[in-house]
């Protein structure tokens, strides 16, 4: 499980460079044995030449540059060796500056489109050196290249961030393509990728390629890792380096890439220089993806587990934030990555399917949400704190304490506090930090089946970023059991994230819209709301008084 900010910076190249593993990654075998190589290296026997071999290639990218960033120099190779490549943009890309005020939606869509056609023209050797505009600093300087055929481009027109929602469609349209080119090789997003859109695509392309059943099983199927690089690094556990296989490029094909990835101008550069128009793919990032040599993900290794939350660090709703797959999977994790909210789901029950997902996350990184360093979360932390109406907060229950980052700020206004999860591993970690406060417990439990307090016994029910894992009868019951809990006056403070993520069983606007349906029924007053493009924060309480009439003021 991943979790990532396209914005912050991620792992250098010289730190992946430096691994001993790197130099020695393999080159693509031949699928048959029997197979005689096209080329061998003397140092290499039976090393497969995957660009002189013969038959059409098909290039998948969930969004316009993946193609470029991820296999732009074997593209080039291969147009240049007369292979026929087609590439397929499966979403519009006009999610890539969700908070821009210079260029709407629909401009973007079509500039990403002709961004496309211009690169794919550059890796095929059929720009025009004269008329290149690279503010960037990425073309090449001789403005020599070779020319090939033009690489044939096909745009699914998918809603950005919405390929998930679209899986069937674009499986379908994907299986009638395939049936039409018959490709011996196919390039996709890899799974593992920590961006939900090329988890998605990756997905469909190893039910269409190269299996028992599929569509095409006697294609190749390679996957080409985007983000990895950036949340990634040589120790981490989810980077497959025993399924990853390298494809050396020689310089003009590397040029070529160079020249391609600076005709993705709205990607590489600021759209202008207002609030929102920042550049999507930060510099050191690009860094990965210049020369010829690429790697690729060749093996059916199992991707990452969907990341248990989305937030705009690590969410589609920042560009290219994935959080992974928070916010952003986790894109994240905003590039052409706006996540579309989610209906409610089947009735599941959340602590027998998340817990070994948050143990795990909890697990890999001491902080996965980055909840102590990052501002959005300190900033809305500090908003959900401030809005409690009483600055002594008596008997608290929070659900879904994580770490216990929060549960340390109620600790120092509590006479007492219970802080659950459903992570064992998170629990421990909150016990930590917690220790020097002995009105504090911390237990593992899952909440879905009702709470174990007797009634009245609660003053605060603090339920943070918890709702959305719960079906809409789990909540039910456990909103049943909050209003028999809270005592005379008592409060619960519900703060969530209003957009998608794998295992959210509904949205947070539809767990919100739950709580004020029963709030009314309840006889609890909706004493703040607080409401922001990214989460949704409200505090229901028996006491209808405002702050100010609590305290003396009115």
């Amino acid at each position: 499980m991943v979790s990532f900010d396209a914005r912050e910076p991620g792992t250098s190249v010289a730190t992946w460079r430096s691994d001993p593993r790197w130099a020695t990654l393999p080159s693509p075998r031949p699928l048959d044995p029997a197979i005689v190589p096209a080329v061998a290296e003397p140092d290499a026997p039976g090393a497969f030449d995957l660009v002189g071999a013969s038959g059409p290639v098909v290039v998948l990218a969930a969004h316009a540059d993946d193609e470029t960033l991820g296999a732009g120099s074997l593209i080039a190779q291969l147009v240049r060796h007369g292979r026929a490549v087609t590439v397929v943009v499966v979403t519009d890309g006009a999610a890539s500056h969700p908070r821009s005020t210079s260029t709407p939606a629909g401009s973007l869509r079509e500039l990403r489109l002709a961004e496309a056609r211009a690169a794919l023209d550059e890796l095929a050797g059929l720009g025009a050196p004269a008329g290149l505009s690279d503010p960037a600093g990425l073309a090449d300087p001789s403005g020599q290249r070779a020319q090939g055929a033009q690489i044939e481009l096909i745009a699914l027109g998918v809603a950005d961030g919405g390929l998930r929602e679209a899986r069937d469609d674009v499986r379908r349209q994907l299986a009638d393509l395939l049936d039409a080119r018959q490709p011996v090789l196919v390039l996709t997003p890899w799974r593992g990728d920590g961006h939900r859109d090329h988890r998605v695509l990756g997905e469909v392309a190893a039910e269409l390629v190269g299996g028992d059943g599929s569509a095409l099983p006697d294609a190749r199927l390679l996957e080409y890792p985007i983000w990895m690089w950036h949340w990634g690094g040589p120790d981490h556990p989810d980077v497959p380096w025993d399924a990853l296989v390298r494809v050396d490029g020689d310089e003009e094909a590397g040029l070529a890439k160079q020249r391609a990835l600076a005709r993705y101008s709205s990607q590489v550069l600021p759209l202008s220089d207002r609030p929102g128009d920042e550049a999507v793919l930060r510099p050191d990032f690009v860094e990965h993806f210049v020369g010829g040599a690429e790697v690729f993900v060749e093996a059916p290794v199992p991707a990452p587990a969907p990341a248990p939350e989305d937030s705009p660090e690590g969410g589609s709703s920042s560009p290219r934030a994935g959080r992974a797959e928070p916010a952003l999977d986790a894109t994240d994790p905003p590039s052409t990555d706006s996540t579309l909210e989610l209906a409610p789901a089947p009735e599941h029950v959340p602590g027998d399917t998340l817990a070994p997902t948050f143990d795990a996350t909890h697990a890999r990184r001491d902080d996965p949400w980055g909840v102590t360093t990052r501002w959005y979360e300190r900033r809305k932390r500090a908003l959900v704190l401030a809005s409690l109406p009483d600055e002594r907060l008596g008997r608290v229950l929070e659900i879904g304490c994580s770490i216990g980052v929060v549960t340390e700020q109620l600790a120092l206004r509590a006479d007492s506090v219970l802080a659950v999860d459903v992570s064992s591993v998170a629990v421990e970690r909150a016990r930590e930090r917690l220790a020097a406060h002995p009105h504090v417990r911390v237990e593992v439990a899952d909440v879905s089946a009702g709470l174990d307090q007797g009634d009245g016994d609660l003053d605060l029910v603090v339920l943070g970023e918890v709702g959305y894992y719960l079906s809409p009868g789990h909540l039910g019951t456990l909103l049943a059991d909050v209003d028999r809990v809270l005592a005379a006056g008592g409060s619960l403070v519900a703060c969530h994230w209003r957009h998608g993520a794998d295992d959210f069983a509904q949205s947070g606007d539809a767990v919100h819209e739950a709580l004020a349906a029963w709030a009314r029924g309840a006889d609890l007053t909706r004493v703040v709301s607080h409401v922001e493009e990214d989460f949704l924060l409200d505090v229901f309480s028996r006491d209808p008084r405002s702050v100010a009439s609590r305290t003396g003021l009115q």
